[in-house]
């Protein structure tokens, strides 16, 4: 054994003989014992003995939850713990004394390093000042950008909440839809996901920076600080100048070399957005509109994570708000908050999921009822009844298009006979990088590529109003500052929908094959995911690698 194990192998024995005496005096003393280093605790119940005399009676709060607060101490009977003891219970609180070790508070102590000054620091939100998001807007216009002004800070001296603020700007400035923080053997890894794609911000981001950063992060989001084995999700917000509010979702899971954290930025255009916004066909949106009119009944959307499923859901529920109407939602988690429109959260740990949680919406007599996904027999027959019985249900499956939902319903276990009386229109879509209107470029377009367009126009069905062959072109992105240098800046949808009427109600009762259930699609007149997204193509708002990215290989 090389001299390094050897010496982490006796500071091990040595702490554990340490625990070992600590829970012997607890034992002694008739209180409960807590191995410090593990066990979690709450940053926030620190404030309750300052620093300083916290480590001269060798005591730190560990819990604090209403009047109730737990004290661990070294020896709970000295004249300084028992002072502390005395004014909390004067202050009002209940105080529970526990016994740890020495080393077990220095771990608690470290913390105090990260508890502000002012309790009112504290709230779980960063104030963006205007001239720290103009100066953002001016200097982080491509990617490179935040990338050196990441590499210019001091590892050693740098604040680190202006490490995490420099990284929350870019992400707000590039459009980031997530932050990925990655942390390697040597390095940490900064990524950005921006239109669905990841990015590289720094493969070097040094490790000494990185516990600071992790700490302010988890401080932030009400996370445990000495909690690194189980994974821990929080939030916070980000308050821009024009008192806008950008709430921050944080998910931290234990890695090889660290914590690993994703945070994802939780933009409201879904909650300005509607139906014209989309980007449905003149046709498509017209079938959407006739279904939305309906009093009761379902619509399914289908797609993969990301593919923007949910926040089509919240545009239909925003289209039906109104002061005549009860709108009831069950969410996993809740996306957005949607004012006037009552939005619940499943809980598993108390018992409340989709299916429990719909039962109890239920009797709340809603007249439109959102239910995050369906992906299990009970809440699927539950939502079907909800339909067949005066209520419009919104919802989620998963599927490869939007035929497919219903063989992945019977999968499920619902009855046939029910389905097609419950289901009135099952929308697939995904989500295409949309090309920089500033700096995309003509592509060419060859005599056989020309061909295959004219076919593809052909064939497409009555109700598409067909673009004219003279005007159709192809682009490719190029990039430049508008679009921090990518070539595309947003997103557009692309969509099928597939109205469940008579014949398909038969077949869902005879044949309902997924080759069955296309014939009839295509009878409607469905186009494709694929096909919509060649003929964004073909106006010049994405480009075809985007759709065959997003649908396969295209089909002419």
């Amino acid at each position: 054994m090389d001299s390094k194990a050897t010496d982490e192998k006796l500071a091990q024995m040595r702490r554990e003989a340490e625990e070992r005496d600590a829970e012997r005096r607890a034992t002694s003393a008739g209180l409960r014992y807590i191995d410090l280093a593990k066990s979690p605790f709450e940053v926030d119940a620190l404030r309750l003995v300052p620093e300083d005399e916290a480590h001269s009676a060798k005591v730190a709060p560990i819990h604090a939850k209403g009047k109730r607060v737990t004290l661990a101490a070294i020896d709970g009977s000295t004249a300084p713990v028992q002072t502390i003891v005395k004014r909390l219970t004067d202050d009002g609180y209940a105080v529970e004394v526990v016994i740890g070790s020495l080393s077990g508070l220095g771990h608690l102590w470290e913390s105090y390093q990260y508890l502000p000054k002012e309790p009112a620091q504290i709230t779980g939100k960063i104030v963006i000042l205007g001239d720290e998001l103009a100066k953002a807007r001016a200097s982080f216009k491509v990617l490179g950008a935040v990338r050196d002004a990441l590499a210019a800070y001091d590892p050693k001296a740098a604040s680190i909440a202006e490490v995490l603020n420099s990284v929350l700007l870019g992400a707000l400035v590039q459009r980031a839809s997530d932050i990925h923080i990655e942390p390697g053997d040597v390095h940490v890894r900064l990524r950005y996901r921006v239109d669905g794609l990841l990015h590289d911000i720094m493969l070097d981001f040094p490790k000494e920076p990185y516990a600071r950063l992790m700490a302010r992060i988890k401080l932030l989001s009400k996370l445990k600080l000495n909690v690194t084995s189980e994974p821990q999700d929080g939030r916070f917000s980000l308050v821009l100048p024009e008192g806008k509010e950008i709430e921050i979702r944080v998910s931290v899971i234990p890695s090889e070399y660290g914590e690993t954290a994703v945070l994802r930025v939780l933009y409201q255009d879904a909650l300005t957005m509607s139906l014209d916004s989309l980007g449905l066909r003149a046709d498509d949106l017209a079938m959407l509109e006739e279904e939305l009119q309906a009093p009761n009944g379902m619509i399914l959307n289908t797609g993969p994570t990301g593919s923007g499923k949910t926040t089509t859901l919240y545009v239909f529920l925003r289209h039906k708000q109104s002061s005549e109407m009860k709108i009831i939602t069950i969410e996993d988690p809740i996306e957005y908050h949607l004012e006037g429109i009552e939005q619940t959260q499943v809980d598993r740990d108390a018992g409340y999921d989709f299916a429990s949680g719909l039962h109890s919406i239920m009797r709340q007599d809603p007249d439109v009822i959102l239910v995050g996904e369906i992906n299990d027999k009970e809440t699927a027959d539950i939502g079907i009844q909800a339909a067949l019985t005066g209520h419009l249900v919104f919802s989620t499956i998963h599927a490869n298009d939007a035929p497919g939902a219903i063989p992945r319903l019977i999968d499920l276990g619902v009855k046939p006979a029910s389905i097609g009386p419950a289901l009135n229109l099952v929308i697939a879509q995904r989500l295409l990088r949309r090309l920089c209107p500033e700096c995309r470029v003509a592509a060419p377009v060859g005599d056989a590529t020309k061909t295959k367009i004219k076919a593809f126009i052909a064939a497409l069905p009555k109700r598409v109003q067909k673009p004219a062959l003279e005007t159709a072109a192809l682009y490719d992105a190029k990039g430049c500052d508008a679009c921090g240098g990518i070539g595309y800046r947003g997103r557009v949808g692309v969509f099928e929908l597939f109205r469940v009427d008579d014949a398909v109600e038969k077949a869902i009762n005879t044949d309902p094959s997924e080759v069955r259930l296309q014939e009839l699609a295509a009878g409607q007149g469905m186009t494709t995911v694929q096909q919509d997204g060649m003929l964004k193509a073909l106006q010049g708002l994405t480009t075809l690698e985007e759709v065959q990215a997003a649908t396969g290989k295209i089909k002419w």
